[in-house]
Protein backbone atom coordinates (compact mmCIF):
# COMPACT_ATOMS: atom_id res chain seq x y z
CA UNK A 1 0.00 0.00 0.00
CA UNK A 2 1.77 2.83 -0.97
CA UNK A 3 2.22 5.73 1.20
CA UNK A 4 -0.71 8.53 1.19
CA UNK A 5 0.77 11.28 3.11
CA UNK A 6 2.21 14.36 1.00
CA UNK A 7 5.72 13.80 3.29
CA UNK A 8 8.74 12.41 1.37
CA UNK A 9 11.72 12.04 2.54
CA UNK A 10 14.82 9.53 3.97
CA UNK A 11 15.65 7.83 7.17
CA UNK A 12 17.34 10.59 8.69
CA UNK A 13 14.57 13.02 8.14
CA UNK A 14 12.42 10.59 9.60
CA UNK A 15 14.28 10.19 12.89
CA UNK A 16 14.13 13.59 13.18
CA UNK A 17 10.63 13.88 13.25
CA UNK A 18 10.79 11.09 16.22
CA UNK A 19 13.27 13.05 17.69
CA UNK A 20 10.89 16.67 17.46
CA UNK A 21 7.92 14.31 18.73
CA UNK A 22 9.33 13.29 21.75
CA UNK A 23 10.89 16.46 22.62
CA UNK A 24 7.18 17.79 22.52
CA UNK A 25 5.78 15.48 24.66
CA UNK A 26 3.62 18.04 27.24
CA UNK A 27 1.37 18.08 24.38
CA UNK A 28 1.14 14.80 23.54
CA UNK A 29 -1.07 13.80 26.45
CA UNK A 30 -4.50 13.00 23.83
CA UNK A 31 -4.95 9.39 23.54
CA UNK A 32 -4.11 7.24 26.18
CA UNK A 33 -5.87 6.03 28.95
CA UNK A 34 -4.48 8.08 31.99
CA UNK A 35 -5.66 5.23 34.86
CA UNK A 36 -3.11 2.47 33.33
CA UNK A 37 -0.27 3.75 35.08
CA UNK A 38 -1.70 4.56 38.43
CA UNK A 39 -0.24 1.63 39.43
CA UNK A 40 3.41 0.80 40.78
CA UNK A 41 5.86 1.60 37.88
CA UNK A 42 7.78 -1.52 38.50
CA UNK A 43 5.15 -3.40 36.88
CA UNK A 44 5.55 -5.40 33.56
CA UNK A 45 4.75 -3.47 30.27
CA UNK A 46 2.60 -5.42 28.01
CA UNK A 47 3.21 -5.27 24.35
CA UNK A 48 2.28 -7.09 21.19
CA UNK A 49 3.85 -7.37 17.70
CA UNK A 50 1.98 -7.24 14.81
CA UNK A 51 4.23 -7.61 11.30
CA UNK A 52 3.47 -9.51 8.12
CA UNK A 53 7.14 -10.74 7.79
CA UNK A 54 8.11 -13.34 9.84
CA UNK A 55 12.23 -12.03 10.12
CA UNK A 56 11.03 -8.86 11.18
CA UNK A 57 8.58 -10.27 13.64
CA UNK A 58 11.09 -12.17 15.27
CA UNK A 59 13.85 -9.76 15.40
CA UNK A 60 11.27 -6.89 17.03
CA UNK A 61 10.95 -9.91 20.07
CA UNK A 62 14.57 -10.97 19.67
CA UNK A 63 14.74 -7.38 21.16
CA UNK A 64 12.18 -6.53 23.30
CA UNK A 65 13.15 -10.13 25.20
CA UNK A 66 16.47 -7.96 26.16
CA UNK A 67 14.38 -5.98 28.85
CA UNK A 68 12.95 -8.09 31.65
CA UNK A 69 10.23 -5.51 32.61
CA UNK A 70 8.66 -5.83 29.17
CA UNK A 71 6.19 -8.60 28.96
CA UNK A 72 5.66 -9.88 24.72
CA UNK A 73 1.97 -10.70 25.13
CA UNK A 74 1.22 -11.92 21.42
CA UNK A 75 2.62 -12.11 18.13
CA UNK A 76 0.92 -11.60 14.82
CA UNK A 77 1.39 -11.46 11.44
CA UNK A 78 -2.32 -10.47 10.09
CA UNK A 79 -3.24 -6.98 11.65
CA UNK A 80 -7.20 -8.43 12.04
CA UNK A 81 -5.72 -11.10 14.46
CA UNK A 82 -4.19 -8.51 16.07
CA UNK A 83 -7.05 -6.22 16.38
CA UNK A 84 -9.76 -9.51 17.83
CA UNK A 85 -6.81 -10.29 20.11
CA UNK A 86 -6.12 -6.68 21.59
CA UNK A 87 -9.31 -6.64 22.69
CA UNK A 88 -8.57 -9.49 25.46
CA UNK A 89 -4.90 -9.01 25.54
CA UNK A 90 -5.33 -5.46 26.03
CA UNK A 91 -1.96 -4.28 25.90
CA UNK A 92 0.33 -1.22 27.40
CA UNK A 93 2.38 -0.87 23.94
CA UNK A 94 1.75 -1.38 20.40
CA UNK A 95 4.59 -2.98 18.27
CA UNK A 96 3.42 -2.46 14.46
CA UNK A 97 4.48 -2.74 10.98
CA UNK A 98 2.73 -0.05 8.96
CA UNK A 99 2.94 -1.71 5.05
CA UNK A 100 0.84 -4.94 5.70
CA UNK A 101 -2.11 -6.66 3.36
CA UNK A 102 -5.93 -6.10 4.05
CA UNK A 103 -5.04 -3.21 6.77
CA UNK A 104 -2.48 -1.50 7.18
CA UNK A 105 -0.47 -0.25 10.65
CA UNK A 106 -2.15 3.09 10.50
CA UNK A 107 -5.30 1.41 10.14
CA UNK A 108 -4.64 -0.77 13.08
CA UNK A 109 -3.45 2.01 15.60
CA UNK A 110 -6.62 3.92 14.58
CA UNK A 111 -8.67 0.88 15.58
CA UNK A 112 -6.67 0.91 18.68
CA UNK A 113 -6.39 4.44 20.02
CA UNK A 114 -6.99 3.50 23.49
CA UNK A 115 -4.01 1.53 23.92
CA UNK A 116 -1.31 3.75 25.72
CA UNK A 117 1.12 3.43 23.86
CA UNK A 118 2.43 2.98 20.03
CA UNK A 119 5.85 2.48 18.17
CA UNK A 120 5.82 2.41 14.43
CA UNK A 121 8.45 0.03 12.54
CA UNK A 122 8.40 -0.07 8.63
CA UNK A 123 10.85 -0.01 6.18
CA UNK A 124 9.22 3.33 4.59
CA UNK A 125 10.66 6.83 6.09
CA UNK A 126 7.59 8.14 4.43
CA UNK A 127 5.06 7.42 6.68
CA UNK A 128 6.68 9.09 9.78
CA UNK A 129 4.31 12.28 9.77
CA UNK A 130 1.58 10.20 9.17
CA UNK A 131 2.68 7.97 12.11
CA UNK A 132 2.81 10.78 14.39
CA UNK A 133 -0.38 11.96 13.41
CA UNK A 134 -1.77 8.45 14.58
CA UNK A 135 -0.62 9.42 18.20
CA UNK A 136 3.27 7.34 17.90
CA UNK A 137 5.45 7.36 20.37
CA UNK A 138 8.11 6.58 18.38
CA UNK A 139 9.41 5.77 14.42
CA UNK A 140 12.09 3.09 13.58
CA UNK A 141 13.17 2.79 10.50
CA UNK A 142 13.55 -0.82 9.09
CA UNK A 143 17.05 -2.15 9.60
CA UNK A 144 17.25 -0.51 12.86
CA UNK A 145 20.36 -1.54 15.73
CA UNK A 146 19.68 -2.04 19.48
CA UNK A 147 21.38 1.42 20.19
CA UNK A 148 18.66 2.96 18.20
CA UNK A 149 15.87 0.40 19.80
CA UNK A 150 17.41 1.14 23.28
CA UNK A 151 16.15 4.53 22.29
CA UNK A 152 13.19 3.87 21.90
CA UNK A 153 12.71 1.50 25.43
CA UNK A 154 14.11 4.78 27.12
CA UNK A 155 11.34 7.22 25.76
CA UNK A 156 8.55 4.20 26.29
CA UNK A 157 9.95 4.12 30.29
CA UNK A 158 10.02 8.32 30.72
CA UNK A 159 6.62 8.21 29.09
CA UNK A 160 4.76 5.91 30.95
CA UNK A 161 6.30 7.85 33.55
CA UNK A 162 4.95 11.08 32.37
CA UNK A 163 1.67 9.62 32.54
CA UNK A 164 2.19 7.74 35.96
CA UNK A 165 3.16 11.01 37.87
CA UNK A 166 1.08 13.55 35.70
CA UNK A 167 -1.90 12.76 38.24
CA UNK A 168 -4.98 13.76 35.94
CA UNK A 169 -7.27 11.47 38.66
CA UNK A 170 -6.18 10.47 42.19
CA UNK A 171 -8.31 9.08 44.23
CA UNK A 172 -5.88 7.80 47.18
CA UNK A 173 -7.84 10.02 50.03
CA UNK A 174 -10.43 7.48 50.63
CA UNK A 175 -13.96 6.06 49.09
CA UNK A 176 -16.14 8.84 48.82
CA UNK A 177 -12.74 11.96 47.91
CA UNK A 178 -10.97 11.99 44.59
CA UNK A 179 -8.96 14.69 42.71
CA UNK A 180 -9.00 15.76 39.70
CA UNK A 181 -7.08 18.21 37.75
CA UNK A 182 -8.57 21.40 36.86
CA UNK A 183 -5.93 23.52 34.55
CA UNK A 184 -3.44 23.88 37.14
CA UNK A 185 -5.27 23.21 39.78
CA UNK A 186 -5.99 20.07 42.20
CA UNK A 187 -9.78 19.94 42.41
CA UNK A 188 -11.34 17.99 45.65
CA UNK A 189 -14.39 16.37 44.71
CA UNK A 190 -16.91 14.13 46.81
CA UNK A 191 -17.99 10.98 45.16
CA UNK A 192 -21.49 11.48 46.71
CA UNK A 193 -22.12 14.86 44.62
CA UNK A 194 -21.59 13.23 41.48
CA UNK A 195 -24.82 13.19 39.16
CA UNK A 196 -23.67 11.48 35.98
CA UNK A 197 -20.63 11.11 33.33
CA UNK A 198 -20.90 12.31 29.99
CA UNK A 199 -18.74 10.83 27.14
CA UNK A 200 -16.77 13.93 25.50
CA UNK A 201 -14.57 12.00 22.93
CA UNK A 202 -11.47 11.69 24.68
CA UNK A 203 -12.62 13.60 27.79
CA UNK A 204 -15.01 12.60 30.27
CA UNK A 205 -17.40 15.65 31.43
CA UNK A 206 -18.32 14.95 35.43
CA UNK A 207 -21.65 16.74 36.20
CA UNK A 208 -21.78 17.98 39.83
CA UNK A 209 -24.25 19.31 41.86
CA UNK A 210 -22.60 22.44 41.83
CA UNK A 211 -20.63 22.74 38.59
CA UNK A 212 -19.54 20.25 35.77
CA UNK A 213 -15.58 19.12 35.01
CA UNK A 214 -13.72 17.29 32.23
CA UNK A 215 -11.01 15.08 32.62
CA UNK A 216 -8.60 13.26 30.29
CA UNK A 217 -10.70 9.90 30.58
CA UNK A 218 -13.10 8.30 27.91
CA UNK A 219 -15.98 7.27 29.71
CA UNK A 220 -15.73 3.47 29.64
CA UNK A 221 -11.98 3.22 31.45
CA UNK A 222 -13.18 6.07 34.03
CA UNK A 223 -15.77 4.03 35.03
CA UNK A 224 -14.40 0.65 35.21
CA UNK A 225 -12.19 2.20 38.43
CA UNK A 226 -13.26 0.86 41.98
CA UNK A 227 -14.17 4.68 42.68
CA UNK A 228 -17.05 5.01 40.72
CA UNK A 229 -18.48 1.18 41.34
CA UNK A 230 -21.87 3.01 42.11
CA UNK A 231 -22.65 4.53 38.48
CA UNK A 232 -25.01 2.85 35.80
CA UNK A 233 -24.08 2.58 31.95
CA UNK A 234 -27.27 4.16 30.66
CA UNK A 235 -26.08 4.98 27.47
CA UNK A 236 -22.59 5.21 25.37
CA UNK A 237 -22.31 8.80 26.36
CA UNK A 238 -23.65 8.45 29.88
CA UNK A 239 -23.60 6.93 33.35
CA UNK A 240 -25.51 8.61 36.25
CA UNK A 241 -24.97 7.57 40.02
CA UNK A 242 -27.94 5.64 41.38
CA UNK A 243 -28.60 7.64 44.52
CA UNK A 244 -29.56 10.73 41.79
CA UNK A 245 -32.14 8.60 40.17
CA UNK A 246 -35.79 10.18 40.57
CA UNK A 247 -37.35 8.15 37.34
CA UNK A 248 -36.84 5.62 34.68
CA UNK A 249 -39.04 5.00 31.61
CA UNK A 250 -38.65 3.43 28.40
CA UNK A 251 -36.51 5.73 26.85
CA UNK A 252 -34.95 7.82 29.60
CA UNK A 253 -33.69 8.35 33.07
CA UNK A 254 -34.62 11.83 35.13
CA UNK A 255 -31.71 12.08 37.44
CA UNK A 256 -31.49 15.56 39.89
CA UNK A 257 -34.57 16.61 37.41
CA UNK A 258 -32.02 16.44 34.61
CA UNK A 259 -33.32 13.75 31.81
CA UNK A 260 -30.99 11.76 30.00
CA UNK A 261 -31.62 9.12 27.08
CA UNK A 262 -31.35 5.55 27.68
CA UNK A 263 -29.49 3.17 25.15
CA UNK A 264 -31.34 0.55 23.47
CA UNK A 265 -28.05 -1.75 24.46
CA UNK A 266 -28.33 -0.42 28.26
CA UNK A 267 -31.81 -0.43 29.01
CA UNK A 268 -31.47 -4.49 30.24
CA UNK A 269 -28.41 -3.17 32.53
CA UNK A 270 -30.31 -0.47 33.67
CA UNK A 271 -33.05 -2.64 34.65
CA UNK A 272 -31.30 -5.35 36.45
CA UNK A 273 -29.18 -2.54 39.16
CA UNK A 274 -32.04 -1.19 40.12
Amino acid sequence: MSPTTVFTGNRQTAEKIAELQFDLYPLYLKYPDPFKFLTRMDKKISCIVVDDDMVDRLTAVSFLNDYSFIEVKGVFASPHEALSAAKALQPDVLFLDIDMPGMNGLQLRDQLLHVPACVFITAYPDYAVESFEMAALDFLVKPYKAERFAKTIERLQEYLNIRHKAGLLNHALGADTLFIKDGNEQVKLQLHEIIYLEALKDYTGIITTQRKYSVLCPLGSLIKENAFSSFIRIHRSYAVQKHFINKISSDEVLVNNIALPVGRTYKNLLKNSI
